[in-house]
């Protein structure tokens, strides 16, 4: 066993898992007064959910056997005969592999939950999100990170563009779609943001731990990992930049909704290239995210009548897309000796960005599918969407009216 690489895992894990509940305060401090409580807690929830379902099932069906190419096995149900202590290819236990990647399942699914507060039923989201996470996350895992079939063709995605950000916006589109729009979006409202310091908070504690999760996707201590940390904060500075400059330029002011925003935009965009392309890269990937999320979210989701309240799939999906194709640009072999050919822009030709083009529209497409299949058959059997007058009153009204700041009676009214 590595030693340090082992102790870098169990870091990165930590920092990953510790980004979670800072998504909770990024949505709760952007969200409405009235769904604060309901906001964290169905955030937060996926950290108990997530863990099971992973140790259950995800495990086993992301990395033990194959099924065409498109999923795993049930054969390590519940850890059932897997060799813990084996090492993988970087010395470190397969626990910590398991454990690095269980985090990844549960800050995924909590990153859809932006695009629903405030009208989307508890129950529905427990069981959506277990049926997500079996038919959808693991089988993407498998097929991008273990022995599928788009790993097989040459799609590269180092710490999740396709299997975690463009799965949690389209995910969030379709749910956004489904649901239908609420009130306050019809009647072009805007709705106040509940605490802009919480949402800071919530962003300083996705970027810090946005580390574990880049640079410890090279799963040990090299220069890889050093690469991954120095282009995604220069990614982040970048986006974060171009979305201020481009507020000030087109409403002559600078929010710090904005900022924050601009600073995620950075965050996914570099997340499936930050191991594989140069500084100037990472530059140019950030500076493009912010600014093709920023037109989406202030130009085209009205529009299109898009109600994604929070900008899950504004941010994730967008900014996911550009960075899964950008990969395709500006991968370097002298990065990443790993990868079979340069991206486009060093020399690589057509291969390497024709391979990103095709897994990041085979993300869009197989997971649209999947989401409408389950909210299909999903709403055979619960309702889908709160009644009219709870969503008036806000998912935080206990039976009485009162505000459930100290419980979580925010949920029974959803049940």
């Amino acid at each position: 066993m590595d030693k340090a690489n082992t102790v870098f895992l169990i870091i990165s894990s930590v920092l990953v898992l510790f980004m979670t509940p800072g998504l909770a305060f990024f949505y709760a401090g952007l969200g409405s007064k009235k769904n604060v409580v309901n906001t964290l807690t169905s955030v937060f929830i996926m950290c108990g959910l997530a863990v099971l379902l992973w140790v259950v099932f995800g495990y086993s069906m992301s990395f033990i056997g194959d099924f065409s190419g498109i999923v795993g096995g049930l054969q390590g149900f519940l850890l059932h005969g897997v060799k813990l202590t084996a090492l993988t290819a970087t010395k470190i236990p397969t626990s910590i592999y398991l454990i690095f990647q269980m985090m990844f399942a549960v800050i995924t699914p909590a990153l859809f939950v932006g695009a629903v507060v405030g009208r989307l039923r508890f129950k529905f989201l427990l069981a959506f999100t277990t049926l997500w996470s079996i038919f959808i996350y693991y089988p993407l895992v498998h097929m991008v990170w273990a022995n599928g079939f788009l790993a097989k063709l040459g799609v590269i995605d180092f710490a999740g563009g396709t299997v975690v950000h463009i799965n949690a916006g389209i995910t969030a589109l379709v749910l956004a779609y489904a649901l239908g729009q609420r009130d306050s979006f019809r009647k072009n409202l805007q709705e106040k943001h509940y605490n802009l310091s919480w949402a800071l908070l919530g962003t300083t504690v996705l970027w810090i731990g946005w580390y574990g999760f880049n640079a410890g996707s090279a799963l040990g201590v090299d220069q890889i990992a050093v690469q991954a940390f120095l282009t995604t904060t220069v990614a982040t500075a970048s986006s974060m930049m171009a979305w201020t400059l481009i507020e000030m330029s087109l409403k002559g002011k600078v929010s710090l909704s904005g900022i924050c925003n601009g600073t995620l935009c950075g965050l996914v965009g570099i997340t499936p290239a930050t191991g594989y392309v140069t500084v100037a890269g990472s530059f140019w990937i950030g500076l493009v995210a912010a600014a093709a999320s920023y037109f989406f979210v202030n130009k085209i989701k009205q529009r299109i009548g898009l109600d994604d309240a929070l900008d899950a799939f504004g941010c994730h999906g967008v900014c996911g897309i550009i960075g899964s194709i950008m990969t395709g640009l500006f991968a370097s072999k002298a990065v990443n000796p790993s990868i079979a050919s340069n991206g486009l822009f060093y020399g690589g030709g057509f291969k390497l960005f024709g391979l990103q083009l095709f897994g990041t529209f085979f993300t869009i497409v197989f997971v649209s599918v999947l989401n409408f299949v389950i909210i299909r058959v999903l709403k055979l059997f619960m309702k889908m969407r709160v009644d009219s007058a709870e969503e008036k009153a806000g998912l935080d009204q206990g039976e009485h009216g009162e505000v459930a700041d100290e419980s979580i009676s925010a949920v029974t009214i959803t049940e």
